[in-house]
């Protein structure tokens, strides 16, 4: 699942708080959200924990974790 389709069915804020709670900005959130920028290994790591596993780390840089999680 993407971030984008993760925040489909949440109340207004959860973006905020999201990335307050995992240390970035707005603005890098939104940057995410719309594919323009990639996160770091462990950026996608405190994501798949934030989102208890819906957006996987895999699928947020599968040139990272592809591998590692397919096996």
């Amino acid at each position: 699942m993407t971030l984008k389709e993760w925040f489909n069915d949440k109340p207004r804020g959860s973006k905020a708080a999201m990335a307050n709670s995992i240390g970035i900005s707005r603005t890098w959130m939104a940057l995410l959200i719309s594919k323009s920028r990639l996160p770091s290994a462990e950026l996608c790591n405190a994501i798949d924990l934030y989102t208890n596993g819906e957006v996987a780390r895999v699928d947020l840089r599968p040139d990272l974790f592809g591998e590692l999680d397919r096996a």
